[in-house]
């Protein structure tokens, strides 16, 4: 291209050099606005994803108290429950407790005889459970 006779050459090479620096400056003037265009989208896109997770713990905040109050309430109506059917228990037991002293104080000897043929009859069930348990 060029040639070692310099009357031939319409440029000198200081004017090459130049040339050569200016296309140099010029490329990297172009990767330095590629590089700043390429950190604008990078960054538009970390603000986009940042907008986007905050705006699902926006929505998924009232959720998870409000799952949080719905756990709570059934806890406290499963205590609830549990305290009532303890106080019923115990009232049920107090009434037959009540009921059955009523009954032996009014007939004794009637009592008595349901007591020992209950006894009686659970030691017959008790006898043939060990009987079948010594064979096998």
């Amino acid at each position: 291209m060029f040639s070692s006779n310099s009357s031939s050459s319409p440029s000198s090479p200081a004017s090459t050099d130049a040339a050569v620096n200016h296309l140099a400056d010029q490329a990297a003037e172009s990767a330095d606005h590629a590089i700043k265009a390429a950190q604008r989208v990078a960054t538009d896109a970390l603000d986009s994803l940042a907008g986007a997770i905050q705006a699902l713990r926006a929505q998924a905040e009232p959720l998870l108290d409000g799952a949080a109050d719905q756990a709570s309430s059934m806890a406290h109506r499963g205590l609830n429950s549990l305290h009532d059917s303890s106080r019923y228990l115990r009232s049920s037991a107090r009434h037959a407790s009540e009921n059955t002293v009523g009954y032996i104080r009014h007939d004794p000897v009637k009592a008595m005889l349901i007591a020992a043929a209950t006894g009686a009859a659970l030691m017959g069930l008790l006898g043939l459970v060990r009987g079948s348990h010594h064979r096998d």
